[in-house]
């Protein structure tokens, strides 16, 4: 683990490579993720799931909130890629989501139930892909209009979501919970 409470899994990088290998890997991950999430917060208190993970940064409750809410976006993401030649996606203010009513009010089990549901969707649509499929690209206006490779964004949303499973475990951790 990293000692930057921000990137307690480290920063994602990418190196090109989304072989079948990797593939496995990230698509592991992904099927991973919700039942991490759900073990990562389970049995904290509402005070505890309201503790930021750090100084200045989301509580607990914003993050378990947040993976579905990013992960629905990269489902939709893949899906446009693969039916739509190179569409512009329509990026999303993920901090302000963060700061929306729904996450505050609804139990964070909605939300780890979500995130189930849209892995079993999402794992459907990448299990079916062939490798060209991971070669289908989407523009990203928040980064320049850079072109993404579905390849990358497999990446990206394995990473995503050990990424703040992380942020859940070693606040734990730190805290003595």
């Amino acid at each position: 683990m990293s000692a930057d409470l921000r990137y307690p899994v480290g920063k994602f990088t990418f190196d090109g490579d989304h072989g079948e290998k990797r593939r496995r890997e990230w698509i592991d991950q992904v099927r991973e993720a919700p039942a991490r999430l759900r073990a990562a917060v389970d049995g904290l208190s509402a005070s505890q799931l309201d503790t930021p993970y750090r100084e200045g940064g989301w509580t607990l409750r914003q993050v378990a909130h947040h993976v579905p809410d990013s992960h629905l976006n990269a489902y939709t993401r893949f899906k446009l890629a693969l039916t739509e030649d190179e569409p512009t996606i329509k990026p999303y203010l993920e901090a302000r989501w963060a700061e929306l009513p729904d996450v505050k009010a609804t139990p964070v089990e909605v939300s780890l139930d979500l995130l189930a549901a849209i892995h079993r969707r999402w794992l459907v649509v990448i299990e079916a892909m062939g490798d060209k499929d991971f070669d289908r690209t989407y523009r990203h206006p928040e980064h320049a209009n850079r072109v993404f490779r579905l390849g990358e964004t497999l990446a990206l949303y394995a990473w995503h979501g050990r990424h703040h499973v992380a942020h859940v475990t070693e606040t734990r951790k730190r805290l003595g919970w």
